[in-house]
C-alpha cells in the first residue's frame, strides 16, 4: 500500500481553523486579534478574484457589526483598516505603466491626435473629445449625450478613466473590447455618423498625418480602419485617473483625509455597503446591478452580462467621480448629494433589485455629508 503524502498546513490556515472551531461566544473576542486580519490579508494577496470578492463581503459584514462588539481597545478597527488598505491600494506607477503601455509610443501619440480629430465624423464637426472632455473627467457634463440631431441620446456619457482594466464596455456591457466599443459611436448616425469609406481618404490627403501612420505602423504603413481603431484604443488605454489624497491616506498617510472624509470612508465600507459593488482601487466590480432607480420607462439590460429582464447596468468607476456628473446610466442624478440621497432614501423596491443593495439605509444629514466628502477625495 502506498502511503498518502500528508499535506503541510500553513500557519495562516491553522489560525483560520482555530477561529472557526471556537465556541460562538468566543468568536467575537477572537475577531479582535490581529491574526484573523493577517489571515485575510494573506488570502487577498494569494488567491484569485472570486476569493477576493468573497473576502470583501466578509469584511463588509464585519464592518456592519457595532464597534462595541469587536473593538474594545481599538485594535480590531486598526486591523480592519489594514485589510481595506490591501483592497483599495493603488498599483505602483510601474504596474500601471505596464498595464497601459501595450502599444508603441508612436501609436499612442497618433491615437491622441485622432481622438480630437473632427474628420472622423460624417459632417467633420465632432470628435471623440467632443463628448469625452478631459476637463469634465472625460465625460461631457450633460445628463445624456447630445445627438447630431440636437436631441438627447439614451445614455449618459461614461468616463474613460482606467478603461485599460475594463472587462466589458458601454452601460449595458454589449461591447467585449475597447476596439469594438468605439466603432459604435463612430458609425452611429446619431453620434458621429462616420463612414470609413470617407474617413480614410480624408486622412490620407493629410501628408503629415499619413507619415505619422507610417511611423506608428511600419508593418502596415497605411491609413486604414484597422489602424485608426488600434491607435484610438491605444491612446484611451493610457487615460488613468490621477493619484489623489485618498491614495495617500490608504497608503498610510493618516493626515491626508479630514475627519469628515475618513468618517465617510467608514460609511462606504460599513453601514452604506457601497463597497459590495465599488471595490478595488478603481472602485468598481465591473458587474451589472439593478440599484432601484425610479425609471419613467422600464429599461432592460441588453446583454448577457446584465440580468435578463431587469434594469441592470454596469457599475461605474468612482475615480475622479466629482468631475463626471451627472450620474447613473441615464444621468438622472445631478450631483453626488443626489446619488447619496438615492441610496439612503430613494431606492424603489422591486423584483430584480440587486441582493447586495442596502435597503432602508436612512443616513443622517451628517452621514450623507461625510460620505459625499469622502467620494470627492477619489
Amino acid at each position: 500500500m502506498i502511503a498518502r503524502q500528508k499535506r503541510v498546513i500553513s500557519e495562516s490556515e491553522k489560525r483560520a481553523v482555530r477561529i472557526m472551531t471556537l465556541p460562538s461566544t468566543k468568536i467575537v473576542v477572537c475577531l479582535r486579534v490581529r491574526h484573523f486580519f493577517q489571515y485575510l490579508i494573506e488570502s487577498w494577496q494569494k488567491h484569485g478574484q472570486w476569493v477576493k470578492w468573497a473576502l470583501v463581503l466578509v469584511l463588509l459584514c464585519f464592518s456592519l457589526l457595532p464597534s462595541s462588539a469587536y473593538a474594545a481597545d481599538g485594535s480590531s478597527q486598526k486591523n480592519l483598516l489594514e485589510f481595506w488598505r490591501q483592497v483599495f491600494l493603488r498599483p505602483s506607477d510601474g504596474a500601471i505603466q505596464d498595464k497601459v503601455s501595450t502599444a508603441k509610443p508612436d501609436i499612442v501619440t497618433l491615437g491622441e491626435r485622432l481622438f480630437g480629430d473632427t474628420r472622423l465624423s460624417g459632417n467633420e464637426n465632432r470628435s471623440c473629445a467632443s463628448c469625452h472632455d478631459s476637463s469634465q473627467g472625460f465625460s461631457d457634463g450633460r445628463k445624456r449625450a447630445l445627438g447630431l440631431d440636437g436631441f438627447d441620446l439614451a445614455r449618459n456619457t461614461p468616463t474613460l478613466y482606467n478603461v485599460a482594466w475594463g472587462k466589458s464596455f458601454n452601460w449595458d456591457g454589449r461591447a467585449a473590447s475597447l476596439e469594438e466599443q468605439m466603432l459604435g459611436p463612430l458609425l452611429s448616425k446619431k453620434e458621429m455618423a462616420g463612414d470609413f469609406d470617407e474617413i480614410v481618404p480624408r486622412l490620407k490627403a493629410d501628408a503629415n498625418l499619413s507619415r505619422q501612420f507610417a511611423r506608428a505602423f511600419p508593418e502596415n504603413p497605411i491609413v486604414s480602419q484597422e489602424n485608426i481603431i488600434a491607435a484610438l484604443a491605444a491612446f484611451e488605454r493610457t487615460i488613468v485617473s490621477p493619484e489623489t489624497r485618498f491614495d495617500r491616506w490608504i497608503a498610510g498617510d493618516e493626515r491626508a483625509l479630514t475627519s469628515s472624509e475618513a468618517a465617510g470612508f467608514k460609511i462606504f465600507v460599513g453601514k452604506g455597503g457601497c463597497v459590495a459593488c465599488h471595490s478595488g482601487w478603481r472602485f468598481t466590480d465591473d458587474g451589472f446591478h439593478d440599484i432601484g432607480l425610479l425609471l419613467p420607462v422600464p429599461e432592460i439590460s441588453a446583454v448577457e452580462a446584465g440580468k435578463k429582464g431587469v434594469a441592470s447596468f454596469k457599475t461605474p468607476t468612482l475615480r475622479s467621480v466629482r468631475m463626471s456628473g451627472p450620474y447613473m446610466h441615464d444621468g438622472s442624478l445631478e450631483n453626488l448629494s443626489s446619488v447619496v440621497d438615492h441610496y439612503s432614501d430613494g431606492i424603489e423596491i422591486r423584483k430584480g433589485l440587486d441582493a447586495l443593495l442596502q435597503r432602508n439605509l436612512k443616513l443622517s444629514a451628517e452621514e450623507k455629508a461625510n460620505l459625499v466628502a469622502f467620494l470627492e477625495t477619489l
